[in-house]
This record gives structure tokens, C-alpha cells and sequence, in this order.
């Protein structure tokens, strides 16, 4: 009988720490939601002391989803896991997860301490923690970079303090994955109670090993992985959820089995891309765009005599619908929901098919065809009517031996306003343009485009980071014009410092 691993995903967590991908609670309930269908065991729902927006994220996650364990994260400190207990109280299975830095590293320069205080202060927040749940899991932050000797005394110390699950992050990524896997296989072999615990594993990728010191983890006995969709997640990411699931399914030698449903990976990455606006690097393993893509010519010549020459995977096993409906202007109602269907976006609203719809032949009538990236920003770009300010129009005249200038039009509150400037490119004059209407001092820390695919029609993205008032906030734009696209993510910008005064 095969070995069971439990997935905890820490997207709406962890992944959520990158910036510029911060999501609002109605968003992580959509991410909860097809979590529970992916088949994750856990969902980390957040860390409920650090903002309002968090308790409350957690709260109604742990309503909104009925059989995965739902987690919130706290230090090693009383305040922390009350208010943690307290945003789980809807929680059908509840979770706190505490700890704290267990490195030398971390001892001296974080908190100044010794390592028998350390000791004491895991102890006693897994007691505490204890009083409000069953299930208590201990992170040894740091414990990559921690001595074997230490991190087995800590271990045991907090599961004969009620520790039912032992988290060992390789926080900095640091760890080589032989290392690592000695790191589980030695606390498997010195830790005595080690059998009243599941050990986890919790791998960053600075160094690109998350998912291999992941992996050696499991190879030597941790039953629980820490991952996410896509790898996102502070710095460089974390393990990749679908590059964990996968290996596991493609290597029967390894009989261990995860819950997860593979035929969701896709459509659930999709999701998450697009929430977050942070489009997936095009030859990303399993759900990248070129994951499944042949351009050699040995190679198409390989899998057009047998598919298994060059692909190991499926790609109908990770919800890769290879037999796709091409969507063009002459493409209905029905076509579309389809495809929004099979990038995770289920619309059961009309109203609202019929607003997405309207904005796709509009497109449609651009490009000669829809991708799906075009499909998930369509889909995604009705939330923009709800902002105070809009975009009414935008009219640039740029050229070589041309001075750019912009002509802009914005609705702020159902009031017109309109101005003109020029600048060094069009983008440059119409932000000039615009910052001439809204009148703040904002400073542009941050601009980046990105083609969403190849063609000269395509939607390009863009990312911008503005600084107003000593605060960052994070826009996001997508149009088939470049230009436009830049103003519509200055404006996401403006609208959500708005949304803070």
C-alpha cells in the first residue's frame, strides 16, 4: 500500500507575500475554493495579526470551504495565536501553525537570545497554542541553516509539547539537496517521539533547489510538503505544487500518493495567475506555456511518431485541453464559456457573461485570435468599472523627429476631466497628461511590459510600482496598446491610494 503525503498549500500566504500580488478577500475565497477541488490537505489561509485584511481573509476562508484543514499562521508569541484561534473560529478543521527562528543565525542577530531561551519560548507557544486546537504545527524557521543536534532537541521538545506536525523550512533556499534529505533522515533517526509527528517540509527556491530539497525530503520520510501554485512566494518562491504532484505521478517507483486531482493543475494556476496578475514564465515545468510545446524539428518529428519520445506527461493529465477551441470573432456565448471554464473561471452570471463577451469581440475584432491570457484579463477587467477613476480616452501623436504629445480624458467619481502634455515618448506624455488631472506627487519606482504571447496584435502587460506618500502601491494594465495599457496600470495605481485616504 502506497505512502500518503499531505499537500499544504501555502498560496494565500506565502505566495501572497510577493509584491504587487496581494489579493482582497472575495479573490482568496475563489483561490480557497479551487484549492479544495485541487485536493490540497491544508490551506495556510494567512497570518491573522499582521493586518485586519488578513483576520478577516481567514475567517471567511474557514467558512467558505468544508473538508481541507484550514491554517493561520502566528510567531511564538501569546497575542499571535489568540488572534489566531480567534479568526479560525469557523473552521471545520482548524490549525495553528507557531514557531520560531532556530538558526545561530537567527538566535543572535534576530532575537538576541540563546539557544535554551529559544528552546523554552517553542515550548511554551506550542503549549499555548494547544489550549485552543488539537492540531498544532511547529515551524524551525531556518532549520536549513540550523545544527542537526539542536534542531532534534527542538524537535522533540515541541512534540512532547503537543506538536502534531514539524515544519523544517529551508528558509533561505540554501540547503543542497543532499543535505537536506540527511537533515529529515537524521531527525527521523535521533528525534525518540518522532513517531507522534508528521515532519513537513518547507523549501524556498533561491538557489533554484525547492522542489529537488523537496523532494530528498520526502525520499526520507517528511509526509507533509509546503508549496504553492505556479512556485510564487518571497524572493525567488517556493516548491511548486504541480512540479511535486507530478514528479510523484510520472515516477511510480516512488510509491507514494497525494490526493491531489492533476486534471485541476491547470485551470487552478490559470486562476492564480490571473488573480494575481503574475503571468507564468513561458517554459515554467508542468504549466508553462511551452511546457507541451515542440520546436525542433527532431523533436516534432519525434512525437508525431509516438507522443512518449519527448513528453513524460499527459498533458490532458494536468487539465491541458490539447483539442482547444479557437476563439475568433465569429466565436459565441457558448465558445467563450468554455474557455474561461478551462482556465478555472466559472461565470454562472449572465449579466456578467454577457459584459465579458462584449469586451471579447471588441478584442476580437483586433487580433485574429483570443488566446487564453487575453481570456482571463477579459475576464479580470470588469473590476476595473468599479474604481473612482477611469480612463475615457487617450489620443497620442508620436514619431520620429515628432515631439510626443497626449491628449487624456478621465472620469473620477462620474466628473469629466481632460488634459494635454508632452514628453520625452508617448508614455512619458501621457502619464504627464494625467498626473496634470489627478495633481499628487507620485513617483514612478517601477514600470515593466511584458507581451503576453508572440504576435504584433497581442495583448501586452504591464506592471508598475508607484510611491505616494512614502507607501508602494502596485497597478496593473493589459491592452492590445501598449501605450494605453501603461495608463490603465498608472491609474490601478492612483486607485487604490485612493482607496487608503
Amino acid at each position: 500500500m502506497s505512502d500518503r503525503l499531505f499537500i499544504f498549500d501555502t498560496t494565500l500566504r506565502d505566495g501572497e507575500q510577493v509584491p504587487g500580488c496581494q489579493l482582497n478577500t472575495v479573490e482568496k475565497i475563489q483561490v480557497a475554493k479551487a484549492l479544495e477541488q485541487l485536493g490540497v490537505d491544508v490551506i495556510e489561509a494567512g497570518f491573522p495579526i499582521s493586518s485586519p485584511g488578513d483576520f478577516n481573509s481567514v475567517i471567511e476562508i474557514s467558512k467558505a470551504v468544508t473538508w481541507p484543514v484550514i491554517c493561520a499562521l502566528s510567531r511564538a508569541v501569546q497575542r499571535d495565536i489568540d488572534v489566531a484561534a480567534e479568526a479560525l473560529k469557523y473552521a471545520k478543521h482548524k490549525r495553528i501553525h507557531t514557531g520560531i527562528g532556530t538558526s545561530d543565525e537567527h538566535i543572535k542577530f534576530k532575537f538576541n537570545s540563546t539557544r535554551e531561551e529559544i528552546l523554552e519560548r517553542a515550548v511554551a507557544a506550542v503549549k499555548y497554542a494547544r489550549r485552543f486546537v488539537d492540531d498544532v504545527e511547529f515551524y524551525a524557521e531556518d532549520a536549513g541553516r540550523t545544527d542537526n543536534e539542536y534542531l532534534a532537541r527542538v524537535v522533540e521538545a515541541v512534540i512532547k509539547a503537543g506538536a502534531t506536525v514539524v515544519n523544517i523550512p529551508d528558509t533561505t533556499g540554501y540547503c543542497l539537496p543532499e543535505e537536506f534529505g540527511q537533515k529529515i533522515r537524521y531527525l527521523k533517526e535521533h528525534v525518540d517521539n518522532i513517531d507522534r509527528a508528521i515532519i513537513s517540509t518547507h523549501c524556498h527556491n533561491d538557489l533554484g533547489m525547492a522542489t529537488a530539497n523537496t523532494l530528498e525530503g520526502v525520499l526520507n520520510g517528511a509526509r507533509q510538503v509546503e508549496v504553492t501554485i505556479n512556485g510564487i512566494g518571497e524572493r525567488a518562491g517556493n516548491t511548486s505544487l504541480e512540479e511535486i504532484a507530478m514528479i510523484l505521478k510520472c515516477h511510480k517507483s516512488i510509491d507514494i500518493e497525494t490526493n491531489i486531482n492533476t486534471q485541476k493543475i491547470y485551470p487552478t494556476s490559470r486562476l492564480v495567475s490571473s488573480l494575481m496578475n503574475m503571468p507564468i514564465q513561458a517554459n515554467k515545468a508542468v504549466v508553462g506555456r511551452n511546457a507541451f510545446a515542440h520546436s525542433s524539428g527532431i523533436h516534432q518529428d519525434g512525437v508525431l511518431k509516438n507522443v512518449h519520445t519527448y513528453e513524460i506527461m499527459d498533458p490532458k493529465d494536468v487539465g491541458i485541453d490539447d483539442n482547444s477551441i479557437v476563439l475568433t470573432a465569429r466565436s459565441g456565448r457558448a465558445a467563450l464559456k468554455h474557455r474561461l471554464h478551462i482556465n478555472g473561471v466559472d461565470v454562472s452570471d449572465e449579466e456578467k457573461v454577457d459584459k465579458i463577451y462584449e469586451k471579447f469581440l471588441a478584442l476580437a475584432d483586433l487580433k485574429k485570435e483570443v488566446s487564453d491570457a487575453d481570456v482571463l484579463m477579459l475576464a479580470g477587467a470588469d473590476t476595473a468599472e468599479q474604481h473612482a477613476v477611469k480612463l475615457d480616452f487617450l489620443q497620442v501623436t508620436t514619431g520620429k523627429g515628432v515631439k510626443s504629445v497626449a491628449s487624456i480624458g478621465l472620469d473620477i467619481s462620474g466628473q469629466k476631466f481632460e488634459a494635454a502634455s508632452s514628453g520625452n515618448g508617448p508614455v512619458d506624455a501621457a502619464i504627464k497628461a494625467l498626473k496634470k488631472i489627478i495633481m499628487k506627487h507620485m513617483t514612478l519606482k517601477e514600470f515593466t511590459i511584458q507581451a503576453i504571447s508572440k504576435g504584433s496584435d497581442d495583448v501586452g502587460k504591464v506592471h508598475m510600482q508607484v510611491e505616494y506618500q512614502g507607501a508602494l502601491y502596485y497597478g496593473f494594465g493589459a491592452n492590445t496598446d501598449i501605450v494605453t495599457a501603461s495608463v490603465e496600470a498608472y491609474i490601478d495605481c492612483i486607485n487604490k491610494f485612493k482607496k487608503s485616504e
